[in-house]
């Protein structure tokens, strides 16, 4: 662990990104939170002693507002978190074009954004770990489920490509495929882990942003015991 480590996690509510911004805490890491709303984030902010920015990840304008802001608070940026997703269910041939859009924004477009801001500066001070949070649906495209698939697969593509460029200038890039259903206290499971726990979840990113570069994985996936490949 290095000594003054900073961490910024985009789209943080509860659930997963709650279990990564108490894991940074524990790290010692100085925190910032991103969410379109930030009174969501009080208790969160108030217990891991973060800093909560409010920011749209899929409008350009605000995503070089929150940079700024991070900027104004100190050079460092060692580990970047992109979390925001939306989708538009329902058969093809009814789904509403701009809520397509809306999704495909949100999940993809909003990651480019975030990490063209972050490679900007990690490329600049020489290291630093961009992590995004995939799904099922990054490699698999479900009926029903068109937009949030095209989503997932574009954020999916983004990463493997920032890898490929990034990665030769000490910047870790990585996708973590989540495929299966998190815990949370409104979603639970009568067999014992047969869905991902938001706290082992998190461990998995921060062992992501450990490892040794000598051995960096770009993707790693994550299901619990009873999910079928």
């Amino acid at each position: 662990m290095a000594e003054g480590e900073r961490a910024l996690i985009v789209g943080a509510g509860s659930g997963l990104s709650a279990s990564l911004a108490r894991r940074a805490a524990r790290e010692g890491m100085a925190l910032v939170l991103a969410a379109r709303d930030t009174q969501k984030l009080e208790a969160l902010a108030r217990e891991t002693g973060a800093q909560a920015v409010a920011c749209d990840a899929s409008r350009p304008e605000e995503v070089d507002r929150l940079f700024a802001t991070l900027d104004a608070g100190g050079e460092r940026l060692d580990l970047v978190v992109y979390n925001p997703s939306a989708r538009a269910r329902g058969p093809i041939v009814e789904l509403d074009p701009e809520a397509v859009r809306h999704a495909i924004t949100v999940t993809a477009f909003g990651g480019f954004l975030v990490a063209r801001a972050a490679a900007q500066r990690m490329t600049k001070q020489g290291h630093g770990t961009i992590l995004f949070t995939g799904a099922s649906a990054s490699v698999k495209g479900y009926a029903r489920s068109s937009s949030f698939a095209m989503g997932k697969f574009a954020l999916r593509g983004l990463a493997q490509s920032l890898a490929r460029e990034l990665q030769p200038q000490n910047i870790h890039v990585g996708h973590i495929v989540i495929d299966g259903g998190i815990a949370s206290p409104q979603r639970t499971a009568n067999v014992p882990d047969a869905l991902l726990d938001p706290d082992a979840i998190a461990d998995a990113y921060f062992s992501l942003y450990r490892q040794h570069r000598s051995a960096w994985a770009w993707e790693i996936e994550l299901r619990p015991w009873v999910e079928t490949f």
